[in-house]
């Protein structure tokens, strides 16, 4: 049985639950906030408590944090409060290093987008600019800001409310759509580290149209395999129909692989071939292949 830690979050200091919740919660979008003050001085800043919080309206959230160690605000947060405008830029790999130089505490009327070389572009609804390196920039109105406590670290939930989205036709694939790979997205991480997603990415299909007979239908010499991981039963818990007998021995019949195994009358070896059939794709010839040698399963 694997080793646990349990922390109880008014019992550590803040800065120590700070590093457990950033170090698990992520990877992180990065947004990549420009306002300006009421005098219309801009500011750039990046904050990784963000995300997409609706399509219909169309409403991103992301959230400068009272400062853990002072309990002092940042400039974006007062500059949201003043103008309620933000453009909220995407950022990628090629503007990775641009952009933490940009989270700098520079002093308040200091220009980031000077300091980290990156130009600012006039957008077209809101006062603040936007970075032109990005490739994706959301122009938003803040509809409201919900301050979660007056001590530091306490966040401050910037509810934005996109008018105008602007994407580099480069990032785009041939049906006019973002192409995952192209846009080359960085994300936050615990410490120090990013994550630069292109480098990580799998797909897992959405079982939407189809209805998986899910693992619990399994039997259970096989749901209670010591060998097959959660992920592989995950893939046997979404295949649609439990095999029927019949097909199950027409699968063996056909397939001289799963005659071979299935003779070495070998729990261990039987699993692991199941396993090779479900990392290549192939996740109903696994469960065939494991109902065909179910007396042999231990």
């Amino acid at each position: 049985m694997k080793k646990t830690i349990s922390i109880v979050p008014n019992e550590v200091t803040t800065a120590k639950l700070h590093g457990y919740l950033l170090g698990a919660v992520g990877p992180r979008p990065i947004a990549f906030a420009s306002t300006v003050d009421k005098d219309g001085n801009p500011n750039l800043s990046p904050f990784s408590f963000f995300n997409v919080f609706s399509a219909n309206p169309p409403i991103l959230i992301f959230s400068p944090a009272r400062r853990v160690r002072n309990n002092t605000t940042k400039h974006t947060l007062e500059n949201v409060l003043e103008t309620k405008e933000v453009v909220v830029n995407i950022v990628n790999y090629a503007i990775v290093q641009q952009m933490s130089l940009s989270s700098t505490e520079y002093a308040e009327g200091v220009n980031e987008f000077k300091k980290a070389g990156l130009t600012m572009l006039k957008s077209d609804v809101v006062t603040p600019f936007r970075v032109a390196e990005s490739p994706v920039q959301f122009e938003c109105k803040v509809t409201k800001v919900e301050a979660l406590g007056d001590e530091g670290g306490a966040g401050n939930l910037v509810f934005c409310e996109v008018v105008k989205v602007h994407v580099d036709s480069s990032v785009l694939d041939e049906n006019g759509s973002i192409d995952q790979h192209k846009i080359d997205l960085v994300a936050r991480m615990g410490g120090n580290w990013y994550s630069r997603a292109k480098e990580g990415m799998f797909e897992v299909p959405k079982p939407l149209s189809t209805l998986g007979i899910g693992i619990d239908s399994l039997p259970d010499k096989i749901k209670n395999s010591k060998l097959l991981s959660g992920n592989d039963l995950g893939l046997l818990g979404n295949i649609e129909v439990l095999p029927t007998a019949k097909s199950v021995q027409q699968f063996v019949n056909e397939n001289e692989d799963a005659q071979a195994t299935l003779a070495t009358n070998d729990s261990v070896q039987l699993q692991l071939k199941a396993k090779e059939y479900i990392f290549n794709n192939n996740p109903l010839g696994a469960l065939k292949l494991l109902l065909a040698g179910i007396d042999i399963i231990e």
